[in-house]
């Protein structure tokens, strides 16, 4: 019989490793302090774009998430078969919007590395732009196209693939408040508040925003903290935005429900996640500037979500201390849904003790330094 893995936390990232592992024939528990998805999966806008939020060139994290985008249309249509439930997952493309001639060096550079890349992008102006999207200001000079990027509905994605891990028969505990690693060195033992213990061979800690909570416990350094990022949505009778559209302040996703998403504004406010009216109006100064229609229109939903953000802004993805009993996938910042088939992937590997990519380096858990045991 394969190994019992103990996976800590319900989002996007821990739900995506029970989903891989059990597959692969492990016993699989998933511990959740509150509910599956409750933090920022359910509260992403679904984008999967690597190319569009990439801007500085071809590195180990972008190459990461290129790979899981590829990895995306058998990974969606697995979940969707599985689980029995349906979520939007649209391949819309993207238009990455310039307003001045000055910015038109950046587009063409991004575009040559990106083609080295797979993307088929190309730049758009004129009435070739706003035949592809009729509502962008005029003020926009240019956009950089790029077909391959896709987005999905991450509430429904999140819901699909938590029944996708019940099905084949993930073990899921929510509402536990507490965990607590009582023994990680010689086997694995975990204590939630109500003093039940969980038992297994490997834990995997997906606990997003609060894997900083563990560094004395691991005797590893781990600055992950919480970014807020506050969206808001507009109700329209058709859908305004045919692809998603990016700037440097933000981005507008037309959804199939015929609602305009629109995110997000970032700020540091510890596990805070109320909206707050600065943070929306921000975003609503802004898009109107890009669809201008928006001026005479009200969000009809704001929300806010954690965002797990790492001191260098890339993952931690590994296993720690030259043993692979204790694993993170945590730390994902914006990234999460469309890192999570990816993520799930490396994970499964690792356990199964396969060769990995040296790029994984990068992500390692240890990378900002061990403490004395």
């Amino acid at each position: 019989m394969k190994e019992k893995i103990l996976i800590m936390g319900g989002g996007i990232i821990g739900l995506s490793c029970a989903f891989e592992l059990k597959k692969r024939g492990f016993q699989v528990t998933l511990l959740e302090k509150d509910q599956c998805g409750g933090q920022a999966s359910g509260a992403a806008a679904g984008m999967l774009a690597p190319y569009s939020e990439n801007l500085e060139g071809p590195d180990e994290f972008f190459q990461l998430c290129l790979e899981s985008l590829q990895l995306y249309p058998e990974w969606q249509q697995q979940v969707k078969q599985i689980s029995g439930e349906t979520f939007e997952y649209t391949n819309s493309g993207s238009l990455y919007i310039a307003y001045h001639d000055a910015d038109m060096l950046a587009l063409e550079g991004r575009l040559l590395w990106q083609r080295q890349f797979g993307s088929s992008g190309t730049i758009l102006a004129g009435d070739k732009l706003f035949r592809m999207e009729p509502m962008l200001s005029r003020n926009v000079q240019a956009a950089l196209y790029t077909p391959e990027e896709s987005h999905l509905y991450a509430p429904d994605y999140v819901h699909a693939l938590e029944m996708a891990c019940r099905v084949i028969g993930v073990e899921i505990h929510e509402h536990l408040e507490r965990l607590t690693v009582k023994e990680w060195k010689h086997e694995i033992l975990i204590q939630a508040a109500n003093k039940r213990y969980f038992n297994g061979d490997r834990l995997v800690v997906c606990s997003g925003a609060w894997a900083q909570e563990l560094a004395n416990t691991f005797n590893i350094e781990i600055p992950v903290y919480p970014i807020r990022g506050q969206i808001c949505a507009y109700r329209a009778e058709h859908k305004p935005v045919q692809h998603m559209v990016f700037s440097s302040q933000g981005y507008l996703v037309g959804k199939e429900n015929s609602n305009l998403v629109c995110g997000a504004s970032e700020d540091v406010a510890g596990f805070d996640t109320s909206v707050t009216d600065k943070g929306i109006e921000r975003l609503r100064k802004w898009n109107k500037q890009v669809v201008p229609f928006l001026a005479d229109h009200v969000p009809f939903h704001r929300w806010a979500g954690l965002r797990p953000s790492t001191q260098d802004g890339l993952p931690l993805i590994g296993s720690i201390h030259d043993s692979k009993r204790v694993i993170f996938a945590a730390g994902h910042y914006r990234n999460g849904i469309l890192l999570s088939p990816v993520t799930a992937k490396y994970i499964a590997d690792l356990i199964e003790g396969k060769k990995t990519a040296d790029a994984y380096q990068a992500f390692s858990p240890e990378r900002f330094g061990v403490r004395n045991c």
